[in-house]
């Protein structure tokens, strides 16, 4: 009988990953992992207790010792951190920022990598984020990378930083900034792997974006928790 997939969903901010994640994930019966609220998690730490975001050694102890885990919800997974729900708090601007500070550092990508990889060692889970077919799992079963039109993925960050009080200036500029670190950081930059299946998302739905990644799953003849429409 097939093995469950680890399928792979990698892209830049703005392109749909993590609803594109989610709603496949729901789709399959697979569990849903994004690694962006992992590494949002220690930023919202390191944040509370005052760190030196510039201090990777220090980050990356903290990114050893925190307690992260995901639970399934009605809405999607919530996120708690030693404890504590956290999935609202570290969507604010300045854990967004931080987090993309956070994230550079060596450390906190190696302990967050084998944390993620603990994850998806028995397959059947949907994980996005920046490396997960580069890095996390290179040999996935299923690699998507996603992106979008620069104009079209910045209207999507601003629907969701608007409640922020952020500006479209403020979220256009803050996008350039965290693509140029994604894409210059020594360890784990954002590229697409060789094997992925490219998916511009500009023009199309979430739902239809899901539509062309369960066909891609049904050619790979996966196991499934439950069945799905083609269409």
């Amino acid at each position: 009988m097939p093995k469950p997939l680890v399928i792979a969903i990698d892209g830049p901010s703005g392109v749909g990953k993590s609803t594109v994640a989610r709603r496949l994930a729901e789709q399959l019966g697979y569990s849903y992992v994004e690694t962006g609220a992992m590494y949002r998690a220690v930023a919202l730490l390191a944040l509370e207790r005052e760190m030196d975001m510039a201090n990777g050694e220090a980050l990356g102890k903290l990114a050893a010792t925190a307690a992260i885990r995901f639970e399934p919800s009605v809405s999607g997974n919530r996120i708690f951190l030693d404890g504590r729900d956290i999935t609202e708090a570290i969507r604010s601007p300045e854990v967004t920022t931080a987090s993309s500070l956070v994230s550079v550092h060596p450390p906190v990508r190696e302990k967050m990598v084998e944390r993620q990889r603990e994850l998806g060692r028995h397959g059947g889970v949907v994980m996005e984020g920046r490396d997960i077919g580069t890095r996390v799992f290179p040999n996935a079963d299923l690699k998507i990378f996603l992106d979008a039109a620069p104009a079209i993925r910045a209207q999507r960050r601003f629907r969701d930083m608007q409640a922020a009080g952020q500006t479209s200036d403020e979220v256009l500029a803050e996008m350039a900034e965290r693509d140029r670190r994604d894409q210059q950081r020594e360890v784990s930059p954002l590229v697409a792997a060789t094997d992925a299946v490219h998916i511009d998302s500009t023009g199309l739905s979430a739902e239809e974006v899901v539509e062309k990644i369960l066909l891609l799953v049904r050619q790979k003849g996966a196991a499934l928790e439950r069945p799905f429409d083609s269409k």
